[in-house]
């Protein structure tokens, strides 16, 4: 788990090392919201959010840094604490279905797809 006032430079500083066609999955504490950065070329980046809002953005990576902090307003905007997964060899399907344990209250359930 990351402090979300560190999450801009953690992400993109491990975006930099992260090898082609490897990831980036950051959610919340309760891991109902989802924001998934994909390394498709050395500079172009595969950005899905799964939240409130359900987009695509093809960026460049000298434009994630923007982009995440108005993605971080929208889909994290009373958390402090944010949850990152490594996804290696990324598949779009793979990233979106896979099963995390969400936290409804007292009891703990498992997303289905």
């Amino acid at each position: 788990m990351i402090d979300k006032t560190r999450l801009v430079d953690t992400v993109c500083e491990r975006m930099k090392t992260l090898p082609v066609s490897h990831g980036l999955d950051l959610r919340t504490y309760k891991r109902n919201r989802s924001v998934v950065i994909a390394k498709l070329t050395e500079d172009d980046l595969l950005v899905i959010e799964d939240g409130f809002f359900k987009e695509r953005f093809r960026i460049k990576r000298n434009k994630l840094r923007k982009l995440l902090k108005t993605l971080m307003k929208k889909e994290f905007p009373r958390s402090r604490k944010i949850r990152l997964y490594v996804l290696e060899d990324f598949s779009e399907d793979e990233a979106l279905n896979t099963k995390r344990k969400i936290f409804n209250g007292y009891r703990e359930t498992w997303r289905r797809p």
